[in-house]
């Protein structure tokens, strides 16, 4: 009798079986792509789910990269807690930066996601790369 938004978080493994890891029975972070990407949001389904309303249209409008922010990056070679440089990947045409108003930074400690949109994947990802260079992320291959 489950009503709402039921995540599936699938995981392809280096041998190409897929993997269902997650069942959660809310929004979830794997989907938060959804914000910046489709006509109607994995939150927006959530409320008209729960209120008995018409859902929306999940249609992809962008392609899309997220990119998880953790805490770590808040921390300088000293352990110092600084503001990451925000600035130099915002300029980034299509990044969406949402940050989730945490107080305090800890390592692997989620903070926030930026959202790369474009018109194809590969543009996508090649935006997802510069940002991740310039916040000095590593992306898998």
């Amino acid at each position: 009798d489950y009503v709402g938004v039921l995540c599936t978080e699938l995981f392809v493994l280096a041998n190409g079986q897929l993997v269902a890891n997650e069942l959660a029975p809310r929004p979830h972070n794997s989907g938060h792509a959804t914000i910046d990407a489709c006509v109607c949001s994995q939150y927006e389904q959530q409320v008209r789910a729960m209120a008995d309303l018409p859902l929306g249209s999940s249609e992809q409008v962008s392609k899309s990269v997220m990119l998880n922010l953790l805490g770590d990056l808040w921390f300088d070679e000293n352990e110092e807690i600084r503001e990451p440089h925000w600035e130099s990947v915002l300029d980034i045409p299509g990044l969406k930066l949402h940050l989730y108003g945490k107080k305090q930074p800890r390592h692997g400690r989620k903070m926030g996601h930026i959202t790369c949109i474009a018109s194809s994947e590969e543009e996508a990802m090649f935006k997802a790369q510069m940002a991740a260079r310039l916040l000095g992320l590593e992306l898998p291959e």
